[in-house]
């Protein structure tokens, strides 16, 4: 069991790149006779073999969601028309774009709706592409491939499954989508449940047309308005047996795992957008069967990025080690497993993921 180093600071960037994703789940628990201590649980998926339902959908609706018309939303169904596969709010589904990239979004609409998903996606500029493409190439009528659904930030409300009486959310722009879900089902359920809900501006966060339709109490805090906010911020009105569900940034859900550390009775479960940093790495070379290229991998660096650094059609997603989208055969070398998803055949068959794992000596030789 490890604990992950956080800052007790929120960086101006708070809001940035959402890679979905999304990470590890840890269990943070400290019991003490009496009293119930807080959990922390980062997102981490359970060990499985990546054979999710495969099945295509045809896009039957864009809608702009946020006011700065970088946020659509977009309606998935069945060609036929028949109901999708169920899913529980925390759920997400890869998508196979037409460009061959592989990418998760939140299900971000309503699970009785059986015959329709729903994702939304903002617009990044200077990203991997994926929501470029998303935003630009997929008209309604376009036909694409979902994987899934998955739920690796499954939700567990009071009474059933956990023993908080209330609930608390924090998202942190793009970072709603999971939330918005989680509180339509607390809406429905009648649990006591608040939100804040941060972001650069109002008009960049989608849905709070939608938000102001619910019964819970939505504090939308915005940095042009109230400055970056820290941890009082973010945990307003939080108290014991309250169970938070964070979904953004990693320096947000950072924060606030620290703060929940010292509070006793919390619950917090998170999603982050982006991987988690290298810890207690080793720099190491990576060897290139196919050509020869010695790829040099810094202590702090994933062997994925060295790898696009030199070859930039790498495929990769989720950055975190559970889609099994960059998987790499070693040759040569012992490598270091980071990840929960591959099984023991596969490690001995020298199957690794590049995004999180690593070399436990001082060059790997990859069939590349």
């Amino acid at each position: 069991m490890s604990r992950h180093l956080v800052p007790t600071v929120i960086p101006p960037d708070l809001y940035g790149k959402h890679d979905h994703d999304p990470t590890t789940r840890v269990l943070d628990a400290v019991a003490n006779l009496r009293v119930r201590w807080s959990t922390l649980i980062n997102r981490r998926p359970i060990a499985t073999r990546f054979d999710d339902a495969r099945f295509p959908v045809v896009i039957t609706d864009r809608a702009l969601v946020a006011e700065d018309q970088a946020v659509i939303s977009l309606g998935l169904r069945a060609p036929d028309g028949r109901a999708l596969p169920r899913w529980a709010p925390g759920a997400h589904v890869d998508i196979e774009l037409p460009s061959g990239r592989l990418r998760q979004y939140s299900l971000c609409g309503d699970p009785a709706q059986v015959a329709e998903y729903r994702i939304a996606v903002r617009r990044i500029p200077h990203g991997g592409g994926g929501s470029i493409e998303v935003h630009d190439e997929l008209p309604v009528g376009t036909e694409v491939v979902l994987r899934g659904p998955r739920n690796a930030f499954p939700f567990a409300p009071p009474g059933r499954g956990s023993p908080a009486k209330r609930l608390h959310f924090v998202a942190g722009g793009i970072g709603i989508t999971p939330i918005l879900a989680m509180a339509r089902a607390a809406d429905r359920l009648g649990i006591a449940w608040t939100l804040v809900y941060c972001g650069r501006s109002r008009d960049t966060l989608p849905f709070l047309d939608e938000l102001a339709e619910l019964t819970g109490r939505v504090l939308v805090r915005t940095d042009d308005e109230h400055g970056i906010p820290g941890a009082p911020d973010l945990l307003d009105g939080v108290d014991q047996d309250t169970a938070i569900y964070c979904c953004g940034p990693t320096p947000m859900t950072a924060i606030i795992a620290a703060a929940v550390r010292t509070m006793p009775g919390v619950e917090f479960h998170s999603e982050r957008f982006s991987p988690a940093p290298v810890i207690d790495g080793t720099a190491f070379e990576v060897e290139l069967a196919g050509t020869g290229e010695i790829i040099a991998v810094d202590a702090d660096q994933t062997m994925l990025d060295a790898l696009l650094a030199v070859r930039p059609d790498q495929p990769y997603s989720c950055r975190q080690g559970f889609c099994r989208t960059c998987v790499v055969r070693v040759l040569d070398g012992t490598p270091e497993h980071r990840e929960a998803v591959l099984t023991s055949e596969e490690h001995a068959a020298g199957t690794m993921l590049a995004c999180v794992s690593r070399c436990a000596g001082g060059r790997l030789t990859l069939d590349l």
